[in-house]
């Protein structure tokens, strides 16, 4: 695991980079999952048919990380509800799950904001870095100037 400053869709725009975005378990009455706060915001943004399509995969197999290849993005979860303060527990979960998924493709650069801490209202050092450290070196924790 490394760490780096900047802005997730910036850093990931690298020909082998994979933008991972924190995300809740919660769908909507119409299929879609909440997507209306921070990354996922602007992942929702930016694809417009991401909220319907990991909608989908919440309600066929529940709140895990789900690689989706167009657009090429990870969805890691961090909340059950968007209302909820992050769980360190979903985290340590979603943090095995993405090993599972860098592990085989070492040449590939895995970009995650820091899970959790902007609007999970954890403490990375205290609360989140432990969880991640284990992570390889593909994988880069990213912070904005903002959250530093």
């Amino acid at each position: 695991m490394q760490e780096a400053t900047g802005d997730l869709w910036e850093l990931s725009s690298v020909p082998n980079g994979v933008p991972c975005v924190t995300t809740n378990g919660k769908v909507r009455k119409d299929g879609s999952c909440v997507m209306g706060r921070g990354c996922a915001l602007q992942a929702a943004k930016r694809y417009p048919d991401l909220p319907k399509r990991l909608g989908l995969q919440l309600h066929l197999s529940g709140n895990h990380v789900y690689y989706f290849e167009d657009p090429r993005i990870i969805t890691f979860p961090v909340k059950h509800a968007w209302w909820e303060k992050a769980d360190t527990e979903l985290i340590a979960r979603s943090v095995s799950e993405l090993y599972q998924i860098v592990s085989i493709e070492p040449d590939n650069l895995f970009f995650l904001p820091r899970p959790g801490c902007a609007n999970g209202k954890l403490n990375y050092l205290k609360d989140v870095k432990p969880l991640v450290k284990e992570l390889p070196d593909n994988v880069i924790i990213i912070t904005n100037e903002e959250y530093k």
